[in-house]
């Protein structure tokens, strides 16, 4: 290989790595914080998030998340953190999803609950978590939790490293669109009838 090539391999090779480097986070900023476009000045109140009171006290019926990102709380623009409380109710299940901008580090608050995450060696890694406990998710790989008890709920606090973490149901993705029965059997490995029965109990977008 001679020098021009060898140059160009390495830095199509930088580039690679910089571009990687450079989506592998929230982008830094140059201030202390964003404010809202054309709003000059903040108080307190901007950094205040009150859409989370008297959740805890709630027992939802089905699994709810409530979040704190960008979306709902514009004074995390930049600050690469978010939140979300999660409730399950006794026996309810939060399906396999991905975060594909952020890890996600999860604080059980209340009951005991099973967690696992698949690793891109198709390596699955579970564990039972109890009131106290952590379990870190890492960015973008497939993950999921479950209250297995069937009496009792359980409340957990996530944390993510993104104001935008982004969330991909792979359940919703997969059968709740329009990608075509026969590419679903062929890939599932079943008939298109089971696929039209499954997609029937999703909503289209």
């Amino acid at each position: 290989m001679d020098f021009t090539k060898y140059f160009l391999l390495l830095i199509s090779l930088f580039v690679v790595g910089i571009s990687r480097i450079a989506n592998a986070s929230d982008p830094d900023i140059l201030s202390d914080f964003i404010l809202l476009e054309n709003q000059t000045s903040a108080c307190g109140d901007f950094f205040t998030y009150t859409g989370m009171r008297g959740i805890v006290h709630k027992a939802p019926k089905t699994f709810t998340v409530t979040k704190a990102s960008l979306a709902e709380f514009p004074a995390l623009n930049g600050q690469s953190v978010s939140l979300a409380i999660l409730q399950f109710p006794p026996g309810a299940v939060n399906p396999p999803h991905t975060h594909p901008r952020a890890s996600e580090l999860l604080f059980l608050v209340q009951g005991v609950l099973e967690v696992g995450f698949i690793d891109t060696k198709n390596v699955l890694y579970t564990q039972k978590l109890r009131a106290g406990d952590m379990f870190i998710f890492p960015k973008g790989l497939v993950h999921y939790q479950y209250n297995r008890n069937h009496y009792k709920q359980a409340v957990a606090i996530s944390a993510f490293g993104s104001a935008t973490a982004g969330t991909v149901s792979l359940p919703l993705s997969i059968f709740g669109n329009d990608i075509d029965d026969i590419v679903l059997s062929k890939s599932l490995k079943t008939d298109v009838g089971i696929i039209e029965k499954i997609k029937a109990g999703f909503p289209k977008p």
